[in-house]
């Protein structure tokens, strides 16, 4: 398995005063690479990413990148420890081919879900990921709705969280305009997400899904805190992994009076049975941005939809490397 890229070369012209830049992607979501690269227009960087016969690593960039401002792109999804790997030794081989800058793009940040201590005697891996990027030589970081906004703190480097909600908000706005729409928390922790949806749709009522979670990966449905009855409801998340919890609260909402309910999802991980157990759920649609690349396990459900997140992370690039506020992407 290996990434290897054209041997042209450019830079984004002074025409335009953008400054220069390169892009460089290892393995992980290749057409997201191209497509960032499409909207930038620049070619992504000569480089090689492959695995030697024992499955160790290996990057050469082919290309100079002396003194260039350099991004990197990985999502460290599944196989997330590979994907990791990639992108350390990535940032290792520019830092030591005399790079100006380098910018981890990671558009789903892997292991954003132990933040914190749950029970005694166990890591913040979060954290430990955080150090790890550091220490092989980035300089900052760019992802996309972290799980947890202290995650941000974790990192010794500047680090921008961008956030998916106005590209979800766009879509819902284009496919659903006139539609009694109410947004929904699948849970007390995603109030806040939900809350800024909600904004974003001229200020749309909100409910929220109380459940209790009786252990890792499974989720029993409680109570649905709002009026729900004869309303389209939107359930939005940053993550669905085994996609039990969103399924729970579809059906949920559904026996609440709810006319219809779709997802909207951040981070498609769909591990294990997620995509049988969403094509046989009461959704009537689950719509997921292209920050993972698992086109392969999606498969040719048509229940779920990827949402282009290209155009956001380019722009959001380009304002990095112009020197330029990000924050306004979402004035």
């Amino acid at each position: 398995m290996f990434a290897s890229f054209g041997h042209e070369t450019m830079k984004r012209g002074s025409r335009d005063g953008t400054r220069a830049m390169k892009l460089m992607t290892g393995n992980s979501n290749l057409p997201l690479a191209r497509a960032i690269a499409g909207y930038l227009e620049i070619p992504l960087t000569d480089a090689l990413v492959r695995r030697f016969a024992d499955e160790e690593i290996f990057v050469e960039i082919n290309e100079n990148v002396r003194g260039e401002d350099v991004f990197v792109l990985q999502s460290t999804g599944y196989p997330a420890n590979d994907n990791l790997m990639e992108l350390l030794i990535c940032i290792d081989a520019l830092k030591r081919a005399s790079a100006k800058r380098i910018t981890a793009v990671i558009p789903y940040f892997g292991y954003a879900r132990q933040d914190r201590k749950p029970g005694p005697r166990t890591p913040i891996s979060a954290k430990l990921v955080a150090n790890l990027i550091t220490v092989a030589g980035a300089d900052r970081v760019l992802s996309i709705d972290l799980h947890a906004g202290q995650i941000q703190g974790f990192f010794d480097i500047p680090t921008d969280n961008l956030y998916a909600a106005p590209v979800m908000s766009a879509d819902i706005v284009a496919r659903f305009k006139g539609r009694n729409m109410m947004v929904v928390s699948p849970d007390v922790g995603g109030v806040v997400r939900a809350r800024q949806l909600a904004k974003r749709l001229d200020n749309a009522p909100l409910a929220i899904v109380d459940k209790r979670r009786e252990r890792a990966g499974e989720s029993e449905v409680m109570n649905i805190i709002g009026e729900v009855e004869g309303r389209f409801c939107i359930l939005i998340d940053d993550i669905v992994d085994s996609a039990g919890t969103l399924c729970n609260a579809a059906a949920a909402l559904r026996e609440a009076g709810a006319e219809d309910v779709v997802a909207y999802v951040t981070h498609g991980v769909l591990s294990g049975g997620a995509v049988a157990r969403v094509e046989g759920s009461v959704l009537s649609e689950l719509v997921i941005t292209d920050s993972i690349g698992n086109h392969e396990t999606i498969g040719s459900t048509k229940k779920i939809r990827h949402l282009p997140i290209a155009p956001l992370l380019g722009e959001a690039i380009k304002r990095i490397a112009d020197e330029t506020s990000v924050s306004s992407l979402f004035d």
